[in-house]
């Protein structure tokens, strides 16, 4: 799992409202994006994930960021800092989407949903002061930013996540992929979304902190639902051809090399008005230099975020920005940037480890099917 960092002194790390319980119940905790996380439970990773693809599997990712837009203004200014097109979705919408600086790059990405009053939209942890920053520095006009607190949200992942959620609130299981609306599960008002980073179908479900143990216990007593780390949420995303902020997207490449042409709707495309457009325009027009592929190497030897890929005649053509085992795939694989000419499926490379050329496949990703409902 990619970004854990090296913090000698716990008490310098936050702690999410489910620590506790994160503790109590075994999980080996490690610090992530300042945050004290668990990166895995005694029933280890393999087993997580696995219970996640066959299951239903909750994730703590209140480590997250949260906040909510407010104002006559909000849509439309947030459109000037993003290529998504804010103003046409609907309310209880959910769009995919990423700030942009001038030179087309990633800042972060983020998920934005409408609201009858505005915009709520998760930002990643790492970034997540920086956003609000950028936020703060260059929306215009009627806006109010407000970033929630004492909250706790939860990803939860699986094919049997629907039925064990539409027990506690039956509007669960008639919500649709990529929608949010308001439910009430075991007497907690709670706002969900059919959302995740999984390829599986499920939810996220945002709760106030002072119910959240119960909550989340409550879910963790049915047999269907097991916790799962930090750990599996990293090999189910790689295998679902998921981007990471830090490894696979980042300041230095763009939406159109990370293969993030469909986040950009239609009218974006055209009319720009977002920081970067002139070169992200340029490279839908004409192609990018270098994209993300999936890649295969022959054998059991994983390949690790770094690593150099080479053609034929060992000429760097890429370089590995995911790579570990797939438990569903049953083999190592990998996320990498390779030169546009590498790009197709089926072609052949290596892949530089300690110094040996390993045989590699460039594949079409995801490597393993997304499940999601879309009704």
């Amino acid at each position: 799992m990619s970004g854990f960092g090296n913090v000698t002194d716990q008490a310098d790390l936050n702690k999410t409202v489910l620590h506790s319980l994160h503790v109590e119940l075994g999980a080996k905790m490690v610090p992530f994006a300042g945050y004290d996380m668990p990166v895995q439970y005694p029933a280890g990773i393999m087993a997580e994930h696995q219970h996640t693809r066959e299951s239903a599997a909750l994730f703590d990712v209140s480590h997250m960021g949260v906040v909510r837009l407010r104002g006559a203004d909000a849509l439309t200014s947030l459109e000037k800092l993003l290529p998504a097109d804010v103003q046409a979705m609907k309310v209880g919408a959910i769009r995919y989407s990423f700030f942009t600086n001038d030179q087309g790059g990633i800042l972060d990405d983020l998920m934005i949903t409408r609201e009858e009053d505005g915009l709520y939209l998760v930002i990643n942890a790492a970034c997540k002061d920086a956003d609000i920053q950028h936020m703060r520095d260059n929306l215009e006009g009627d806006v109010t930013l407000t970033i929630e607190d004492n909250y706790a949200l939860v990803a939860f992942q699986g094919p049997k996540a629907a039925e064990v959620l539409s027990e506690l609130d039956a509007r669960a299981g008639e919500m649709k992929f990529m929608t949010a609306e308001s439910l009430t599960l075991a007497g907690v008002e709670c706002f969900v979304s059919r959302s995740g980073y999984t390829g599986e179908d499920g939810y996220e479900i945002y709760m106030p902190g002072d119910q959240a143990d119960a909550l989340v216990r409550k879910l963790l007593a049915d047999e269907r639902v097991e916790f799962a780390g930090l750990g599996a949420r990293d090999s189910l995303r790689m295998e679902a051809g998921l981007c990471l902020y830090g490894n696979d997207i980042d300041t230095t490449t763009t939406p159109i090399e990370a293969g993030l042409l469909w986040a950009i709707q239609k009218r974006r495309r055209e009319e720009g008005g977002f920081p970067g457009a002139a070169i992200i325009q340029d490279q839908i027009a004409n192609g990018a230099p270098r994209r993300l592929v999936g890649v295969l190497p022959e054998g059991r030897a994983p390949l690790r975020p770094g690593v150099e890929l080479v053609d034929g005649d060992e000429n760097v053509i890429g370089r590995v920005t995911s790579g570990g085992f797939g438990p569903s795939v049953g083999g190592p694989i990998a996320i990498a940037y390779v030169d546009a000419a590498f790009k197709e499926a089926g072609t052949e490379i290596s892949a530089l480890v300690r110094k040996k050329a390993l045989p590699c496949k460039v594949v079409k990703m995801p490597f393993e099917k997304k499940s999601y409902y879309r009704g």
